[in-house]
């Protein structure tokens, strides 16, 4: 995949708060003195006097963005996963779940992927804090175009959403008429033998082995599920139907991210084996994200010796 083209779903995030705040003058970015990391300086040079900087301050400033909501403005607040999720989750839960405001949570450099920062930023816990969260959206997309989607149709949701974006740069595979709708999951490919259902940036690895199975006669059914909660019951229920074995993919923890949802809609509906690719209840360790990822598991070529040893038995 060297040819295809890379973009980190950081990026697009400035780039599509830059687009709404065009067209949509009650929208205001809030940030906690990463602008340039979190790419809302991309907003901030368009339009300075909607964006806020509130410092090394997260647990204020997701009280400042639900004070803003209340006034009828749509205020997106920015910081890494492990801040925006992480630290200020007793203000997310009290000053924004509880009165089911109107505000958006974008969290970037989520996951091992975050690399050289280390454990203490490499937040593989945030899916589990906000699915527990009454009433969040939790959306994480795989490449440029669906990240700039989900931040339109956050915008257009009345409620509260978090919205988890990557560091690092991962290929692009939609189409720019790719069509996004909270909740709904996408079937990438055809196959029967297992399902493979990821998020975010392992979505890209689920479809590379894909490929790499098909050419060892295994035939892969790869959904893409960027809206963890609500979670697409009716595509992993199909799946799990027509191909009687699951994999989940994910850069977060096994424990309360996508797996887990997965695990407890399938337990209930349609008991199916499943195997849970994630990281395995341990912290992460400064290092090259690409480096990280296989190490922990998270790559192509891991999922192809899940699925092989799954798919034998």
């Amino acid at each position: 995949m060297a040819d295809v083209k890379k973009i980190a779903t950081r990026e697009s995030y400035g780039n599509a708060l830059k687009e709404l705040g065009a067209a949509h003058e009650d929208l205001v970015v809030l940030d906690a003195d990463l602008a340039g990391a979190t790419k809302t300086g991309v907003f901030r040079k368009a339009f300075p006097e909607r964006h806020i900087d509130c410092g090394i301050a997260e647990a204020n400033m997701i009280c400042v963005a639900a004070g803003l909501a209340t006034t009828g403005l749509v205020p997106f607040a920015s910081s890494f996963a492990m801040f925006a999720a992480g630290r200020a989750f007793e203000q997310v839960r009290n000053s924004i779940g509880y009165p089911h405001l109107n505000v958006k949570i974008g969290a970037t450099h989520g996951g091992i992927s975050v690399g050289e920062d280390g454990a203490s930023h490499q937040c593989c816990e945030d899916f589990a804090l906000m699915r527990a969260i009454p009433g969040m959206v939790v959306m994480n997309p795989a490449d440029d175009v669906e990240a700039r989607a989900c931040v339109r149709a956050a915008y257009e949701y009345r409620g509260p959403v978090y919205m988890r974006f990557g560091r690092a740069a991962c290929p692009v595979f939609h189409g720019e008429d790719f069509r996004f709708e909270i909740g709904r999951g996408e079937q990438l490919t055809e196959g029967d033998d297992v399902a493979i259902i990821a998020t975010g940036i392992l979505v890209a690895e689920a479809l590379e082995a894909a490929r790499d199975l098909a050419e060892i006669g295994i035939s892969a059914r790869v959904i893409n599920i960027c809206t963890i909660k609500p979670l697409d019951e009716e595509i992993v229920l199909k799946a799990a139907r027509e191909c009687g074995k699951v994999i989940t993919c994910e850069e977060h923890s096994i424990i309360g991210g996508l797996g887990e949802a997965v695990c407890s809609l399938l337990s209930e509906r349609c008991p199916t084996p499943v195997r849970r690719i994630g990281v395995n209840d341990v912290f992460g360790h400064s290092g090259p994200a690409a480096a990280l990822l296989k190490q922990f598991g998270l790559s192509a070529e891991h999922i192809v010796e899940v699925a092989k040893e799954f798919v034998s038995k």
